[in-house]
């Protein structure tokens, strides 16, 4: 499941989906926009992608994880737009036989996704805005 959107994101619904009988371990990490950064109070964030390069960066992903810790099921999912404080921005869920390669495969997608995919995100804070590298 690759997904970039405006809409909410359902983090049970996106963990249900990579569950599986030959799974014993689902990791699901959620990335939340953060009241402050840096030392400054954050009003709100938001982000742009460049959609078509980031679906196929984050396909690149999920294959990177399969090839290097054999996951079953993977979904990376971003939301672009306007977000508000302690909305879910990001979901990364990866099932597994086994929790080692699922803890270590979604941490890995993460680092990746803020490495590759062309996800931009711009803080709004109540004296300016600037964008800024993810965190």
């Amino acid at each position: 499941m690759l997904v970039i959107t405006e809409h909410p994101l359902d983090p049970t619904e996106i963990m249900e989906w990579v569950r599986g009988p030959e799974c014993g371990a689902v990791v699901t990490f959620l990335g939340t926009v953060r009241a402050h950064s840096h030392g400054r109070q954050v009003l709100h964030l938001e982000y742009e992608a460049y959609q078509e390069m980031a679906l196929r960066q984050l396909q690149q992903v999920g294959e990177e994880l399969r090839a290097r810790w054999g996951v079953s099921r993977v979904a990376l999912c971003h939301r672009v737009g306007r977000l508000e404080i302690g909305q879910i921005s990001l979901v990364v869920a990866v099932a597994s036989p086994h929790r080692a390669e699922a803890f270590a495969a979604a941490s890995y997608a993460v680092d990746r996704i803020k490495e590759i995919v062309p996800i931009w995100k711009k803080e709004v804070w109540a004296d300016g805005e600037a964008w800024v590298e993810s965190a």
